[in-house]
């Protein structure tokens, strides 16, 4: 059993879940992995069901019942993480948008640096995406860098998925207290770890758009984001808990 947990939530990612496991588990620095699947009709957890056959105790399945949002599937696996004794939990997404070899990078900057948040950053030294049209690279970009005024964080991409948290950050929030299920969890749980003065850094990565399977996002997700800033920055300003 390894001290690092990288979660994955997951829906509909049978073309990529065994492939993104091999590539994490085969990486110099060990690393557990827990999926949280939120029944995926594809039949993703039986995929992984077979891959915790070849690699035991190393690999963990956490299954849903209803496809509840990706905010939700994260603060169950953070729950399950903080259950046991890993000392730094990563969030990532399945589809190989994030490159697994950086979360030995997002280990070092918090070891290295002695950060208790590691970003996976697309905007902290330039535009690094790859495959994606240049509207969504607008939106993603401009939404960063809104959410960064408008709560006066210094971080460059606000809305990265791609993080490594140090138990105490999670053990310092409140999870039950997480309003926000689609993208915007991203931000708030960035802007509460900052409103506690954790110290945070950003890793330069290379984004790179999913070749297999169908991307989540929509528009009330974008919504979420861009309303749910304003009322998360409001309640701070009097000193109320998000």
């Amino acid at each position: 059993m390894s001290n690092r947990l990288v979660i994955i939530p997951t829906y509909n990612e049978a073309e990529n879940i065994g492939h993104i496991l091999d590539a994490i588990l085969r990486l110099p620095l060990s690393f557990d992995v827990l999926v949280v699947d939120d029944n995926s009709p594809d039949g993703t957890a039986t995929l992984v069901e077979e891959k915790k056959q070849l690699y035991k105790d190393c690999i963990h399945l956490l299954s849903r019942s209803n496809k509840s949002g990706l905010g939700t599937a994260y603060i169950a696996g953070f729950k399950w993480a903080l259950a046991r004794s890993y000392t730094h939990i990563f969030e990532m997404d399945a589809d190989f948008s994030h490159n697994p070899k950086d979360l030995v990078r997002l280990f070092n900057a918090c070891e290295e640096n002695d950060a208790q948040v590691s970003i996976g950053s697309r905007y902290v030294t330039g535009v690094n995406v790859v495959n994606w049209p240049m509207k969504r690279i607008l939106l993603s970009y401009t939404a960063s860098k809104y959410v960064k005024f408008i709560t006066g964080m210094p971080i460059h991409d606000t809305t990265a998925g791609f993080v490594c948290y140090k138990r105490e950050v999670l053990t310092g929030i409140n999870l039950d207290k997480i309003q926000f299920i689609g993208y915007a969890f991203q931000i708030e749980m960035k802007f509460k770890a900052y409103l506690k003065k954790f110290k945070i850094v950003e890793v330069p990565v290379i984004f790179t758009d999913r070749e297999r399977g169908k991307s989540k996002m929509n528009g009330r997700i974008i919504s979420e984001a861009i309303f749910g800033v304003l009322k998360m920055k409001f309640k701070s300003l009097f000193g109320k808990e998000l």
